[in-house]
């Protein structure tokens, strides 16, 4: 009794170990994915953006709909001469924060999914972004720069 006792406590702390199998959406994977190189997913409570290749083979920042299972429109964001490093979506899917690079420069943007509208984001001192992270009511940024060969990471309030 004793034996099988201890073989039945070992099994349930061996099968803890296992970790969590995740299962996807059904349905969404296959909508999301696109063939090449999809990367720096951020979720909102009812949608994911990321950054995917688009239709002409440069990458853009994707906004896809949990509820409706469409993917929406980004009027304003997307520039065919810019190229994204990074993105980040509050909860509420309404702001976006974003790293691209332009013209030989990389910069911090934060976009405005109602209004259509991209604010450049300042850094001062100033620096080189290079991954941004939006917190979940949209007030706050986590960014990574670059200052004089170092790494950096600053949390700043977004205005």
């Amino acid at each position: 009794m004793r034996l099988l006792a201890s073989t039945l406590l070992g099994l349930v702390l061996l099968s803890g170990c296992q970790g969590l199998r995740l299962q996807p959406l059904m349905g969404v994977n296959t909508r999301l994915s696109t063939p090449g190189d999809d990367r720096s997913p951020s979720m909102a409570r009812q949608g994911v953006v990321w950054i995917a290749p688009g239709p002409a083979g440069q990458h853009q920042v994707r906004w896809f709909d949990l509820a409706s299972g469409m993917g929406g429109p980004l009027p304003g964001l997307n520039r065919p001469d810019a190229q994204p490093i990074s993105v980040s979506v509050d909860a509420k899917g309404s702001r976006i924060a974003l790293v691209r690079s332009l013209d030989g420069r990389t910069e911090l943007l934060l976009y405005n999914r109602n209004l259509a509208s991209v604010r450049p984001l300042m850094l001062v001192p100033a620096g080189v972004p290079a991954r941004v992270a939006l917190s979940a009511d949209g007030q706050q940024l986590a960014v990574q720069v670059s200052r004089g060969g170092r790494w950096e990471v600053e949390v700043m309030r977004v205005p």
